[in-house]
């Protein structure tokens, strides 16, 4: 098993060792996108505890004889390794009737992760049924605690998490496993903070990402030797990600690489990608349960709200689309140094974009000392009547519907201090919904890369200014 930093995690593992903890067998099922870290979190809770196999698309029978090999050097028992056996029931039925396994039993629970499980059911589309003979006939009467893990979220899902899987009603917890959090990059490089967000805005909170940054190169040099050229393995992910989730990726991407392009209407993703309004629907669709596209509507719109706007959701894929597979006939021609130029005069109005997601996931975890219910950015028209200026945008409005409060926010990627007049320019802009939630309590915040001018006066208790030191602050828990 391939050993990762380990970084956070708390609730996770907690998660684990209390589904752990039960007097009776359990089959917990842990999914998420590829390299977030579920091998490194599966390896820290097991420890000495059981053993932990890793699938492969070589079938039955090959996975059957290496599971067979691990478990045996677990139990230190080389018995298991004589019979030949010609299906999974088999293995587990002898396996539990071997005087080390039920010793070991007996001692303490033993954990059994089979990681990769899409595999399995890639190769024989019968495996959800045989694991749901095993656990019923075997193991849900023994001391273990079974864990079935999975990249493929769409497998996951349909094949073992829905209603009509045979494991459905089976599984006694379930965690998908989310990349970490922003206050956690430093953990992985010593960046200040406008670097460590450009970071965030590229990787995200993916681990195995991370992990391959060069801690003595700047951010652009990282991005350069990691996504820019030929070889790296970030130059290809976002290609082998779509390949092995769908079946045809060909249309996925075309979609994926219209919303890069900033189609964001489901019109102007049609327009773009030739395909017609049925075909994008049940895409989108697809995509947005595998969380790779997030819808947008306005704050306080309706669910029945039509034109809705679509995001690429994951940080990578936003990038590689945007930057990478764009300038791909460049760098295959070694052509590097032009297209790094030529990322960097774009990415201030990318990280521009990125800076208010960031701010808006910092907001619902609770940077300002507050829980909020929803977070969300708001347009519309402010009655004003006049053509050509009619039309506002506040980045965030965020609500809480217990305390009564709106929050109207803007967020500024800019490379000098930012005015606080822009505190009125806010209130001005958030004045028609004001009129539509009449009686709340409202404040007003602004977040700066580069801080502020001109706040020499005290500011009213409505309004919060948080600069990069403000932010870092409250992210590490100071006041």
């Amino acid at each position: 098993m391939s050993q990762q930093k380990f970084v956070n995690r708390v609730e996770e593992m907690e998660i684990l060792e209390n589904a752990y903890s039960s007097r009776e067998a359990s089959l917990f099922i842990l999914y998420g996108r590829r390299r977030v870290g579920k091998t490194a979190l599966i390896s820290r809770f097991i420890g000495n505890r059981g053993v932990y196999f890793l699938a492969t698309a070589e079938g039955d029978r090959e996975n059957i004889r290496n599971f067979r090999a691990s478990i045996s050097k677990f139990l230190e028992d080389d018995s298991i390794l004589k019979p030949n056996f010609d299906d999974w029931h088999s293995l587990f039925t002898i396996l539990a009737s071997s005087s080390s396994f039920q010793a070991k039993a007996k001692e303490s629970r033993i954990i059994i992760a089979i990681d990769e499980f899409p595999y399995l059911v890639e190769a024989n589309r019968a495996i959800p049924s045989v694991f749901q003979k095993i656990y019923d006939t075997i193991l849900s009467q023994m001391n273990v605690m079974l864990i079935l893990s999975g990249s493929s979220i769409s497998i996951m899902e349909n094949e073992v998490l829905s209603y009509r899987s045979p494991l459905y009603g089976r599984r006694t917890g379930q965690l998908q496993l989310k990349p970490l959090k922003f206050r956690h990059l430093a953990e992985f490089v010593a960046y200040e903070f406008d670097d460590l967000c450009r970071t965030y805005f590229v990787l995200g909170g993916i681990p195995e990402y991370l992990m391959k940054l060069d801690p003595d190169a700047g951010f652009w040099g990282n991005v350069s030797k990691n996504l820019l050229s030929k070889g790296s393995a970030l130059y290809e992910e976002a290609e082998f990600l779509l390949r092995t989730e769908f079946r045809e990726p060909r249309n996925y991407m075309l979609i994926l690489r219209s919303i890069s392009y900033g189609n964001h209407t489901l019109g102007e993703i049609c327009t773009y990608s030739g395909l017609d309004k049925s075909m994008v629907s049940k895409y989108l669709d697809v995509l947005m349960s595998l969380g790779l596209v997030l819808p947008e509507k306005p704050f306080g719109a309706s669910e029945r709200y039509k034109r809705r706007l679509y995001w690429i959701s994951d940080q990578y894929l936003k990038f590689w689309f945007r930057y990478v597979l764009p300038h791909k006939s460049e760098i295959e021609s070694s052509h590097n140094a032009g297209v790094l130029e030529s990322i960097k005069a774009d990415f201030p109005t990318f990280a521009g974009e990125q800076f208010e997601n960031l701010v808006k996931e910092l907001i619902l975890e609770g940077i300002l000392g507050r829980p909020f219910d929803t977070v969300s950015r708001w347009w519309g028209r402010n009655g004003s009547g006049k053509k050509g200026s009619d039309v506002e945008e506040i980045d965030i409005v965020a609500q809480s519907e217990i305390r009564g409060e709106l929050l109207f926010a803007e967020c500024k990627w800019v490379n000098y201090p930012v005015s606080v007049n822009v505190v009125e320019a806010l209130k001005i802009k958030s004045e028609t919904l004001r009129k539509q939630y009449p009686g709340k309590k409202y404040t007003y915040a602004v977040f700066s890369k580069n801080g502020f001018k001109g706040h020499d006066k005290e500011l009213s208790e409505d309004t919060i200014l948080m600069g990069p030191s403000e932010i870092q602050n409250r992210i590490l828990g100071h006041p």
